[in-house]
């Protein structure tokens, strides 16, 4: 089922029938949620003059991704980056995207979500292991810092290996926050009496949604750049990318 290679130096499994590269997450704990130094982080973007817009709607959500709370997390596989429109057609033949210029870019699914989700042979990650691997051992707004983040962590084609690989955190993934990708827990507004863990919420009503930067446009034009802060998130509505995880092989 896996081939181990090298990709971008680093160590890499291949899942061999469909090509998708996958990472090992390493365990380990972190501060889960948007911190209120990440927060004063953005509040200096905005007195920089870095912003196109206003920014109260984002502080006046911040509570949907509080309090922060410490998770524990096992070592895990997690794709490299989200599933090109090719990947999915490894499981669905006849998929067709109207958003992806070519087959090497990130797939955006709406009506053939859950037939995607039920032939795959992975899952979905909870929120906490998203973010674990968004973040990178890192405690601040995106892997690369506190600054406004600039269209260089915007990867949403993965046909220039190069620049793929120059767009990797420290786990060696890709395009974190760059579309919207769909997680295993439902929507619940803030992190009250959640887990400890990475298990994820469930229950009725839609799944959150983590990144989405790429899904506007054009960049840079309405602060679009908060949606790849490691800590954003929100409630799914229409399209979103899928990045699947999976558990390390024996």
């Amino acid at each position: 089922m896996w081939t181990e290679e090298i990709v971008a130096g680093r160590r890499a499994l291949r899942h061999t029938a469909s090509g998708v590269v996958f990472r090992e997450v390493p365990g380990g704990t972190f501060r889960m949620g948007l911190s209120d130094a990440e927060l004063e982080a953005v509040r200096a973007v905005e007195r920089s003059g870095g912003v196109e817009d206003t920014l109260e709607p984002f502080f006046a959500g911040a509570g949907d991704a509080q309090p922060v709370r410490e998770v524990r997390v096992e070592p895990f596989l997690i794709a490299r980056h989200p599933l090109t429109v090719a990947q999915v057609q490894h499981w669905l033949p006849d998929y067709e995207d109207g958003y992806a210029d070519e087959d090497s870019g990130t797939a955006r699914l709406e009506d053939d979500l859950d037939d995607l989700l039920d032939a795959l042979p992975f899952r979905l990650p909870s929120e906490a292991e998203w973010e674990y691997a968004a973040r990178a051992g890192t405690t601040t707004l995106t892997f690369r810092g506190d600054g406004k983040p600039g269209e260089d962590l915007l990867l949403d084609d993965f046909g220039d290996e190069e620049r793929t690989a120059a767009g990797e955190n420290a786990f060696g993934l890709a395009a974190m926050g760059s579309a919207g990708e769909i997680c295993a827990d439902v929507w619940i507004p803030g992190f009250a009496d959640a887990p400890a863990d990475v298990r994820p919420r469930t229950g009725d009503g839609p799944r959150t949604v983590r990144g989405g930067a790429a899904d506007l446009y054009p960049w840079q034009g309405c602060d679009e750049w908060l949606l790849l802060l490691s800590a954003t998130r929100y409630e799914h509505s229409q399209f979103t990318a899928v990045r699947p995880v999976a558990p390390l092989p024996r």
